[in-house]
């Protein structure tokens, strides 16, 4: 027993040797600056104006820890004539969410599929891009057709 505490305490004890770092960025050695502000203080002495500027606003109205918000929830759901059905409604989203999480979770798992979905999406939006986003005309086109479908949902059109 008084070798599992001595291997441990020589465990924390010990220096550390240099890794080798694998990541793209560079090794950054260790700050040993002892205030955080002692690099603005420099920026900010002499004649350099400083690069950040604080402004003090007052709020005439704030709410009193969400009582305000609370209670126009609370409003609302009253105010809701089918609750069973806003529930039934609420709960076949989770679920829907629960159930997409899950096959998104099934697919990723298959070697392969995931580096193929990816390849199909970036075609897609390099599509998606040079059709409705690169020239002018097709900029308008598309964004008639947003305002139409947006008609059509409001049912104006």
């Amino acid at each position: 027993m008084a070798t599992a505490t001595s291997m441990a305490t020589t465990a924390v004890f010990s220096p550390r040797l240099p890794t080798t770092h694998s990541s793209a960025l560079p090794y950054l050695p260790p700050r040993f600056s002892t205030s955080p502000f002692s690099a603005s203080n420099k920026l900010s002495s002499g004649s350099r104006r400083s690069q950040f500027q604080i402004k003090a606003t007052s709020q005439e109205s704030s709410p009193d820890d969400g009582g305000e918000i609370l209670a126009d929830l609370k409003e609302k759901w009253d105010a809701v004539e089918n609750k069973s059905t806003v529930l039934i409604y609420g709960g076949g989203a989770l679920v829907g969410l629960w159930l997409s999480a899950t096959l998104v979770g099934a697919i990723n798992s298959i070697p392969l599929l995931p580096k193929i979905l990816e390849l199909v999406g970036l075609g897609y939006t390099g599509w998606f891009v040079y059709r409705y986003l690169l020239f002018k005309s097709s900029r308008k086109e598309l964004a008639s057709d947003i305002e139409s479908l947006k008609k059509k949902i409001a049912g104006t059109e």
